[in-house]
């Protein structure tokens, strides 16, 4: 595995990481990972292409009309 320093951290963005790695049971360098970890998984595709993707795979399913379905249980 690589190894990764990093100089010049400000104090605020270190007390945080800090924090978060406590309130975890972490330590800072395991705290750092799971960041940077968060970060590659939002770094992927933008959420307008997500709903893309997604409108995509559920083109042509029958998802009934949820309004419909609620009014015919009130009324009941």
């Amino acid at each position: 595995m690589a190894i990764l320093t990093i100089r010049d951290v400000p104090d605020d963005l270190y007390a945080l990481l800090k924090q978060l790695a406590v309130r975890n049971r972490r330590s800072l360098q395991q705290e750092a990972i799971v960041q940077l970890e968060h970060a590659r998984s939002r770094a992927g595709d933008s959420p307008v292409e997500r709903a893309r993707v997604l409108r995509a795979q559920l083109a042509g399913r029958d998802l009934g009309d949820t309004v419909k379905d609620i009014r015919e249980d009130r009324a009941r």
